[in-house]
């Protein structure tokens, strides 16, 4: 059984279209599985740095992110963070480069730094709008099996609730956090 505490971090802007994919990746696996043993979903944002703690309480940092990489739009990446350089990252939102900046900050600090890497996919169009476009839509539930994948190669076992949400009522409570606050992964704040 793995014992290694890990966390499962959704990074990006819910307010430039594709950016958002893995805010609401996380949101979504967070309300449709269960994990064993648990695995911490944190809605990352655009915290960038801030979310320096995540890596120093956590032994596994899954990072999902949407990625800039010259390839069609949902193609999936996955890439060990010491490979993370090089990329394309930061594609049009300080984000990314914050959460590279924490495992650097890590170092300086002289903490080790958690198992890490970032499950990437290629946007298909980031510019001011709440949703997704039809591409990433498309692509979603693969995106969704392959984090799963990673989780389990990890030694977690993964449950499917017996209620699922759908994806469009992960991005319609975003779009709407008054209607539901009891929304895992979404606030005000995330807006």
């Amino acid at each position: 059984m793995n014992t290694a505490k890990t966390a499962l971090l959704g990074v990006g802007n819910i307010l430039e279209y594709d950016d958002g994919i893995a805010v609401y990746a996380a949101a979504y696996l967070e309300a449709n599985y269960r994990f064993t043993p648990e695995v911490n979903i944190i809605n990352g944002g655009v915290e960038g740095i801030n979310l320096l703690d995540v890596f120093i309480e956590h032994d596994r940092v899954l990072i999902l992110d949407a990625i800039e990489i010259e390839d069609a739009p949902g193609s999936i990446y996955h890439i060990p963070a010491a490979e993370l350089t090089g990329y394309g990252l930061n594609s049009g939102g300080a984000h990314e480069v914050g959460v590279l900046q924490c495992l650097d900050m890590l170092e300086l600090m002289g903490r080790p730094r958690p198992v890490s890497s970032m499950l990437g996919i290629v946007p298909a169009r980031v510019e001011v709008h709440i949703g997704l476009t039809e591409t990433l839509n498309l692509a979603f539930e693969r995106y969704i099996d392959t984090a799963l994948a990673i989780l389990q190669k990890e030694g977690i076992a993964v449950e499917a609730v017996e209620a699922p949400c759908t994806l469009q009522e992960v991005i319609e409570r975003f779009d709407s956090p008054n209607k539901d606050d009891s929304t895992p992964g979404a606030s005000k704040a995330d807006l």
